[in-house]
């Protein structure tokens, strides 16, 4: 059975706002919980970038949901030595309910450092070696480490769960999806494409979990949530590699002006059309996804728009999506 969780966007939200709607969450009835990690918002409008790890444990106090990261990129902006104690510290703080979900990143994130921005096939390489410096140092050992691309001397973690975080790796694209299958256990995708999930199963993950999500605009009137979502996340419109290659968030608006209300309207569920909301969940269930979780676009802009939302889904959306699931 899919299960159902919500994706926490700290691109568009700050820490307050983050705490409530994980609280009404797991009160409306979702069962987990996705948080972004991003230094930088998409673009200026969604206004926040709040500290992933800081909120991670801040949740942590206010909800039992499992939380997983969505996505992490542990090779630039902080050493995967780093990002191995944030995550063993997650774990334990989750009592077990963290998930280290990793991906190659963003040059807008990932560039602040002044590091140069590394090829595709290079960030990969970095990805699966921050991999194996990470799971070094969960098993406990004193942790010497001289590779590629990462260094790590005489380092040993001391605050650690029972058993390791599980470590997702997000696909959008084949080589990706190749080393998730292979070195990950599991897989975390935008897309219900069932070629993506094949491969990653076909690479090593048969019988590993598959976790998804998305992005809506619940509101009371249809057009009013269509802007809404056009003037937050127009960057949901824009294809291919672009989003690892611009820098900034006024590079994402310039390029984002290219895209239209419709082709926002057309790619997500906005307004109040419960049928809208049911059939953009249908894909990922048909798809045999294991988690899918769902974003509220607008909050920030509609302090209202949060309660309501979890006010819909609780009655309305999700007892639909569980006859789906």
């Amino acid at each position: 059975m899919v299960k159902i969780g919500y994706f926490l966007s700290c691109e568009e939200y700050g820490p307050d706002s983050l705490l409530q709607q994980a609280r009404l969450a797991e009160e409306a009835g979702f069962e987990s919980l996705w948080i972004s990690d991003h230094f930088h918002p998409w673009t200026e409008e969604q206004g926040n970038s709040p500290f992933v790890w800081s909120m991670i444990g801040a949740i942590s106090q206010v909800t039992s949901l499992p939380i997983t990261t969505a996505v992490t990129c542990p090779t630039i902006r902080t050493h995967p030595a780093v990002v191995a104690q944030a995550a063993a510290t997650s774990a334990v703080l989750t009592k077990g309910n963290f998930v280290l979900g990793l991906g190659s990143g963003e040059a807008l994130n990932e560039h602040v450092t002044g590091a140069r921005w590394p090829s595709a096939p290079v960030r990969l390489e970095m990805l699966e070696e921050s991999i194996e410096v990470m799971r070094e140092l969960w098993s406990g050992s004193a942790v010497e480490h001289h590779g590629t691309h990462y260094t790590v001397e005489d380092a040993r973690l001391y605050t650690l769960s029972d058993t390791p975080p599980p470590v997702y790796v997000s696909g959008f694209g084949p080589r990706a999806t190749e080393l998730a299958g292979r070195v990950a256990d599991g897989f975390i995708t935008l897309e219900p494409g069932l070629d993506l999930i094949a491969k990653f199963r076909d690479a090593g993950g048969a019988g590993k979990p598959v976790h998804a999500g998305y992005k809506v605009c619940w509101g009371r009137d249809e057009q009013t949530a269509i802007d809404t979502a056009h003037s937050m996340w127009p960057n949901e419109g824009m294809p291919g590699e672009i989003v690892q290659t611009l820098y900034s968030p006024k590079q994402f608006e310039q390029a984002a002006a290219l895209v239209t209300k419709d082709a926002i309207a057309s790619g997500m569920p906005c307004g109040p059309d419960l049928d809208k909301h049911v059939d953009a969940f249908k894909p990922f269930a048909e798809a045999d996804v294991d988690v899918v979780h769902i974003a509220q676009i607008g909050a920030a802009r509609d302090a209202t728009s949060a309660e309501g939302f979890f006010e819909f889904y609780r009655d309305q959306v999700l007892p639909r999506l569980r006859e789906l699931a």
